[in-house]
């Protein structure tokens, strides 16, 4: 059949451009967005994706801040450092890159983030009100990203059956929250590591998205022909042949699924990019709300 390729960059590239207009206007106005990106410890792939994002915010015009600690900071120093990052004006968005180290408590971490400048949706009240469908929180990067993706190539996934295989809350929660919202009207399955014949549900899905983490996992006889397939994996696995000596793939094993499906997403270039301006898209959103408020009559 040969798979249309869902290429998250060329989305990201039109929502970028988009963004620099409103990021003109609010500069008019005297407010420049602002993103804080604390990454506690030196871990490789942390370390890759604050990078990446704080060349987002500079590309963008955008002011970034990124706040280094060793891996044994203390659990109530990150916490104090949230708190001064909650009063900082000049910064509209705060995420803390995860994992954590495991003396501390993600959630108090991430319970303490002003909601108004969690732009990585994951605090109690941005996911309470994505689940009840209020549109005045923010939702998390990666699976607004593919919903966003999916509009963006015409994939209406209304009433059609799709499957989201992971659970985690970065992506498999919130995605399955997110298309099941009236007006996105997808019926939605979600599997995990306890789902019996995993591979009978899957090969139901018109939609399958995967956020598991496991390298080419998902193979061809685990999807139904003609189906759209969303790779939200990014593993890295050892390749002599490559010039680093190893590469990134998915969670699907792209070469032989691409021939039986409809649609998929390449990794790299694929989901990736649709996460990274996502985060852009809510840390501006945050400033316009945060004007907003600073222009609001008072009572």
């Amino acid at each position: 059949m040969g798979a249309r390729l869902l290429e998250g960059k060329e989305v990201a590239d039109r929502i970028r451009k988009d963004l620099a207009v409103r990021i003109a206007a609010l500069k008019e106005k005297g407010v420049v967005p602002g993103l804080a990106v604390v990454i506690i410890g030196d871990d490789p792939a942390s370390v890759s994706y604050v990078t990446m994002k704080g060349k987002a915010c500079q590309d963008l015009g955008m002011y970034s801040l990124t706040v280094r600690k060793p891996a044994d900071l203390s659990e109530d120093a990150l916490l104090q450092q949230i708190d001064y990052l909650n009063r900082d004006p000049k910064v509209h968005g705060i995420l803390v890159q995860l994992p954590v180290p495991r003396h501390i408590d993600v959630g108090k971490v991430i319970a303490a983030i002003d909601p108004k400048k969690d732009v990585d949706g994951f605090h109690p009240t941005n996911v309470g009100k994505m689940l009840i469908g209020e549109e005045d929180g923010f939702l998390p990067a990666t699976p607004y990203g593919i919903r966003v993706m999916l509009s963006s190539y015409g994939i209406d996934v209304a009433g059609k059956h799709v499957v989201v295989v992971g659970r985690s809350n970065i992506v498999g929660k919130p995605m399955a929250a997110i298309l099941m919202q009236k007006g996105v009207d997808a019926t939605v399955t979600v599997c995990h590591s306890r789902t019996r014949d995993l591979k009978a549900i899957t090969a139901q899905a018109d939609v399958l998205i995967s956020g598991i983490g496991k390298a080419l996992f998902i193979t061809a006889d685990m999807v139904k022909e003609g189906a759209v397939v969303v790779d939200a994996g990014s593993n890295r696995i050892d390749d002599p042949s490559a010039p680093k000596g190893y590469r990134f793939v998915g969670d699907v094993d792209f070469d032989n699924v691409k021939e039986k499906v409809s649609a998929i997403t390449p990794v790299p270039k694929g989901v990736g990019p649709m996460t990274i301006v996502m985060l852009m898209s809510n840390t501006v959103l945050a400033a316009e709300r945060s004007l907003e408020r600073q222009n609001r009559p008072k009572v």
